[in-house]
């Protein structure tokens, strides 16, 4: 999870998410509407008898805060919940596991905020099962050959990887911008991603004020994802102030075309 504002655990029962499969929730900033919803939400996993580890990535003064919050309310957990500790000054690797890295990196708003990168690591090659049936390829070597070697005989012949094996799915990559003012250096952080959220707080008549409150129009997040080359804009954190979001679309679509708006449960493959 990314974020978790007031109603995020409703939100999961209405998706039909299975709360036993949350294990790692990363907070952006310590703004209410970014993380009021973690106590309630962590109270509620305890309900539920969740056991295994849970861990909160945030910043010293967020586990500082959350640690009293929940500690109080929630002093004897089924689970195990560990803070990771993270510098909003710099970017830096918050999770890495066998498949996924999470990268946090710096964002420009009123409070210490970080955005997050989240990349899937490279995949294994395809195996040609015809082929590695027909060269007498041992179990044993699969996993090598997964992986880009290739086979070579038991009579000493060498069978070029390509003859075993497809390419790899393409790997995917999500970027997570959170409140923050139109700042050019993300087009850096976040080039090619497949699928960009920007935060779009306001239209262009706001632009001013934008600046002022350190948030974004939805056209300077379609520039970030124009000139990052990202595969899908996806804006969101719309003012109340505008009825709908038509003219968000309208003005960044101009922009960058391949550009949907966020709304609650929507589901986007990457």
């Amino acid at each position: 999870m990314i974020d978790c504002g007031e109603g995020a655990q409703r939100s999961m029962m209405m998706q039909g998410l299975n709360f036993a499969r949350l294990r790692h929730i990363f907070i952006s900033h310590l703004h209410g509407d970014h993380c009021l919803g973690l106590p309630g939400l962590l109270s509620t996993l305890s309900l539920h008898q969740m056991g295994g580890t849970l861990t909160v990535h945030t910043f010293e003064e967020g586990a500082e805060i959350f640690s009293k919050i929940v500690d109080f309310f929630c002093r004897e957990r089924s689970f195990d919940l560990q803070f990771n500790i993270l510098d909003p000054t710099r970017r830096g690797i918050a999770l890495e596991t066998k498949s996924l890295t999470v990268e946090s990196f710096p964002l420009r708003h009123r409070v210490p905020t970080v955005g997050y990168l989240l990349r899937e690591k490279p995949k294994v090659r395809h195996i040609i099962a015809d082929a590695v049936k027909f060269f007498d390829v041992p179990v044993s070597k699969l996993k090598e050959i997964k992986e880009g070697a290739d086979f070579v005989t038991p009579d000493g012949r060498i069978i070029a990887n390509n003859r075993l094996t497809r390419d790899a799915d393409r790997s995917a990559s999500y970027a997570y911008c959170s409140d923050t003012l139109f700042d050019r250096t993300l087009v850096d952080v976040v080039k090619g991603v497949d699928l960009l959220y920007h935060e779009a707080t306001y239209a262009d008549d706001a632009t001013v004020k934008a600046r002022e409150r350190f948030h974004s129009t939805a056209s300077q997040a379609a520039v970030i994802a124009r000139d990052a080359g990202v595969g899908k804009l996806l804006l969101g954190h719309y003012s109340k102030a505008y009825p709908d979001e038509a003219r968000h679309l309208a003005e960044a679509k101009t922009i960058f075309p391949d550009t949907i708006l966020a709304y609650e449960g929507l589901k986007l493959p990457i």
